[in-house]
């Protein structure tokens, strides 16, 4: 029950995340005017006060959460759909294709991912779209992995023998038995990529190589904060802890994912 009531607790917070990024950029201010005094405290108009140029930080936040959301939900995507498809490929496919696939996936884990993603933007430049193509690329290897690893196992299960035996071609084998299979485990490890790539993000934004200011992120927020840390530690506090409780929100509802997919890891 405890775990339960744990998980009701993170998934509602997600959703109210959710909502905050759909409604709360422009909620009371916009997130780029400066409708206040530098660093009022909390107050009835401005809820989490303002930051340094008197902007609302409570707007600011709501849209460093459609930005993570976003950036989240993407690269996840494009990861899922890729490293479906080569984890499948590494399985199925002749020889000359797969062993190649296979080596190349290989490799991507001898590199840092943020040192990579440095590298990606570097080439390509600051902003959303290269942060989302130096994640995705990042991102992808592991999913393959483990796809290539669930394929594995189930092409011998008696299911597929037995379909396979009757003459049911590769497509229909894949389409039908086992995509199937691996939804439960794929959402559950998707949940928790999705909380790294927010950290990671937010990591490229601090270091000013991801969202690029006037556009907020939570990234970006508190590296902006930091110089204020000693005089006003509001200011950093906030996007801090938004990232750090949806960070530990979406590690939590995985978790709990993983363990519905399959039981014997719990």
């Amino acid at each position: 029950m405890r775990g339960k009531w744990l998980l009701a607790i993170a998934l509602a917070f997600l959703a109210l995340v959710v909502l905050f990024a759909v409604f709360g950029p422009n909620f009371r201010h916009g997130y780029l005017d400066a409708t206040g005094q530098p660093f009022l405290a909390p107050n009835g108009d401005f809820w989490l006060g303002t930051d340094e140029q008197g902007r609302d930080i409570m707007s600011r936040l709501g849209f460093g959460a459609r930005m993570s959301l976003l950036v989240g939900v993407t690269v996840q995507l494009i990861s899922l759909v890729v490293g479906t498809v080569v984890g499948v490929l590494g399985v199925f496919a002749p020889v000359w294709i797969r062993v190649p696939l296979l080596r190349l996936t290989d490799g991507m884990f001898a590199f840092p991912d943020i040192l990579l993603a440095i590298l990606i933007i570097g080439v390509f430049g600051m902003g959303l779209f290269p942060v989302i193509v130096a994640l995705s690329i990042t991102a992808w290897p592991s999913v393959a992995r483990l796809v290539k690893t669930q394929v594995a196992s189930l092409k011998d299960r008696e299911f597929f023998v037995a379909s396979q035996a009757l003459g049911a071609p590769t497509p229909y084998l894949v389409f039908k038995h086992v995509l199937p299979h691996l939804w439960g485990i794929l959402l559950a490890v998707s949940m928790v990529d999705v909380a790294g790539t927010i950290l990671a993000e937010s990591s490229l934004s601090f270091l000013g190589i991801g969202i690029q200011a006037p556009d907020p992120s939570w990234g970006n927020m508190i590296n902006q904060a930091r110089l204020y840390m000693n005089s006003n530690p509001m200011v950093l506090l906030w996007p801090c802890l938004i990232l750090s409780m949806t960070v530990f929100a979406l590690n939590f509802v995985g978790d709990e994912l993983r363990s519905l997919a399959d039981p014997r890891s719990r």
